[in-house]
């Protein structure tokens, strides 16, 4: 292991570095060999001794994965991925399930709700230009393994909401004065906005919004906490758009 690679996997933990190089970093056996057996290419993988094998890895000794992790914990390998390229237009969203992601910026929460769209069958995920970049280590590690079958997308995403509900497509967004989530009637496709963790939804794309929808707490008048995170919020909203397709399509 040179120098020169060191120096490639820090600045990887930068967005700009990310940019610059088209890569990005990923950690772990179980992550790494999901990302192998994907559409994904795989440049370069530093394991320790009898992790991997092949003509792109690089064995090392633990002292130097521990140099390399981005991780507090460093783990048994480690893989430099060339970042995918998708193309988006609202066109492709009819007929779909599709989130769309308006500022948020906690890598953790986009992490998670990564993972909530694999699970509920959301294949692409549509992100403001300032939203958090799904590449980041701290993202990817999160998604435990969705960031391969989920396709993220950053656009000005006032700008495609505004194409796609004129296009007829549902867009859907949470705010303190929507309908109950319970009582409305959700289509089986459509665009879920989530706002920022602490603004919500941008003044931008909420004129694009068709239904604004409320998840309320349990009793309705309850006066706890202000606000669900985002992903807690994001899982919710998926299972209630899943659990009225499948009743109608039962019917």
């Amino acid at each position: 292991m040179t120098k020169a690679e060191i120096q490639l996997v820090r600045a990887l933990a930068d967005k700009r570095g990310r940019t610059e190089h088209g890569l990005f970093v990923a950690e772990g056996e179980k992550l790494i060999g999901e990302l192998r057996t994907s559409h994904l290419r795989v440049r370069k993988i530093f394991a320790l001794e009898g992790v991997f094998e092949g003509p792109e890895v690089e064995i090392v000794a633990p002292r130097e994965m521990e140099r390399l992790s981005l991780l507090k914990t460093a783990n048994n390998s480690l893989a430099l991925v060339e970042t995918p390229h998708y193309d988006l237009r609202p066109t492709q969203l009819k007929g779909r399930l599709t989130l769309a992601l308006d500022d948020v910026q906690n890598p953790g929460n986009l992490g998670t709700i990564i993972r909530l769209a694999d699970w509920f069958g959301i294949t692409d995920i549509v992100c403001s230009e300032t939203s958090a970049d799904c590449f980041n280590p701290k993202v990817v590690q999160a998604t435990m393994g969705a960031v391969v079958r989920v396709r993220v997308h950053y656009t000005d995403l006032a700008r495609l909401l505004t194409e796609a509900a004129a296009q007829g497509l549902p867009v859907y967004g949470t705010f303190l004065e929507g309908k109950n989530i319970y009582d409305a009637q959700l289509a089986p496709a459509g665009i879920v906005v989530m706002g920022n963790e602490g603004r919500g939804i941008t003044d931008a794309a909420a004129q694009a919004v068709t239904q604004k929808l409320f998840i309320p707490p349990w009793p309705a008048d309850r006066r706890g906490s202000e606000s669900l995170n985002v992903a807690m919020a994001t899982g919710i909203i998926c299972a209630e758009f899943r659990r009225q397709a499948s009743a109608k399509a039962a019917k």
